[in-house]
């Protein structure tokens, strides 16, 4: 297979250390073939030094390789900073779809008995989020006004991809907007989702609306589920579902965009997370979420060892917590590298072991 090209995003604090772990599985030692690897700085330092061009190139970068890898990086708080890096790589790349997983970790006891993974697809622009707001005084009061705007093809690429993910999971289509309150906005999702069933009839289908779907996740637990979502619904129930599980170090997320022909175009991975500046330094926090991701985006690289490399670390990472070599957030006692060089280890052997059958 070709060389692929990964664009590396480095970052902040804890960012930054995890991304190195993730990094030492991508050589051919571990995964069997090579990669090239495109760096480009993201930490705060480096984009306030360059005004955000280097984001900016960084997402150009992406656009050719057609890869990326990013870690946690720092957003400033303050009016007129750099800002997030994050709003202006999705606007660059045109990601339109975000998706993230929740699943079992040995080991870690989730809510409520769920076991089975949970897959939220999310819009990645429009909706609550670059709404027009403003306020006016009327009849002695204050009141708040917003325009929201989604598009139909982005409920399209939504849709779509949740039944696609679904199919290729064994998973069930679940969830949905509000549609009954609001059919014209919220109904546009609705609409596109019973458009995808139409051309998924093996794939199980039970749309719920966004109230019940958070209701119904609690008692939840033997069906594998992917939630196509609106983006503010669907901001809140990633963050619902990675807790459901007990830890949000057992998931990863993926921002894509789509080509003409509706497959996924730029991809882009990296760890729900944030740099942790606590634990900065320190050789203890967690990267498993960050090579999951590592396994995420080499799941959309075309060839057979990608795949077979994707399934090993993602087998290794819940093998490794399994056999007890954890770090303290999830009751164990090994360090940041410590983990990391079990899993490495547990790739090499499957690797090799597939080769052989």
């Amino acid at each position: 297979m070709p060389t692929p090209t990964i664009v590396v995003l480095e970052g902040d604090q804890t960012g930054q250390e995890l991304l190195v772990e993730a990094l030492r599985l991508l050589v051919p030692d571990v995964i069997g073939f090579d990669v090239a690897l495109q760096r480009f700085d993201l930490s705060l330092e480096n984009r306030r030094a360059t005004n955000n061009a280097v984001v900016h190139e960084a997402a150009a970068a992406m656009k050719r390789a057609k890869l990326g890898l990013k870690a946690a990086t720092i957003t400033p708080e303050t009016s007129g900073d750099v800002g997030s890096p994050n709003a202006i790589l999705r606007r660059e790349i045109d990601g339109k779809v975000i998706v993230r997983t929740g699943r079992r970790i040995p080991g870690v006891r989730p809510v409520a008995g769920i076991h089975a993974p949970i897959s939220v697809v999310r819009m990645a622009v429009g909706d609550a989020y670059g709404a027009k707001e403003w306020r006016e005084s009327v009849g002695g009061d204050e009141v708040a006004f917003r325009t929201e705007r989604i598009e139909r093809s982005v409920c399209r690429m939504v849709a779509e991809y949740a039944f696609f993910h679904a199919q290729r999971s064994g998973a069930k289509v679940f969830g949905g907007p509000k549609y009954t309150v609001s059919p014209v906005y919220e109904g546009m999702l609705k609409e596109e989702m019973d458009a995808a069933a139409a051309r998924y009839p093996a794939v199980p289908y039970e749309p719920q609306l966004i109230d019940a779907t958070y209701a119904l996740l609690i008692s939840n637990a033997g069906d594998a589920l992917v939630i196509p979502s609106l983006n503010r619904d669907g901001d809140c129930l990633s963050d619902l579902v990675m807790q459901l599980f007990g830890s949000i170090a057992g998931a990863e997320s993926t921002l894509m965009s789509f080509g003409p022909d509706g497959k996924p175009d730029v991809v882009m991975t990296e760890a729900p997370h944030g740099t942790a500046p606590r634990l900065y330094g320190k050789n203890v926090a967690n990267p498993m979420a960050m090579i999951l991701a590592v396994a995420a985006l080499l799941a959309f690289v075309d060839g057979r060892p990608a795949a077979q490399a994707s399934r090993a670390i993602y087998e290794a990472v819940l093998e490794t917590v399994k056999e007890g070599i954890a770090t303290s957030d999830l009751g164990g006692h090994a360090s940041t590298t410590e983990f990391t060089d079990a899993v490495i280890g547990k790739v090499r052997t499957k690797l090799d072991v597939w080769a052989t059958l």
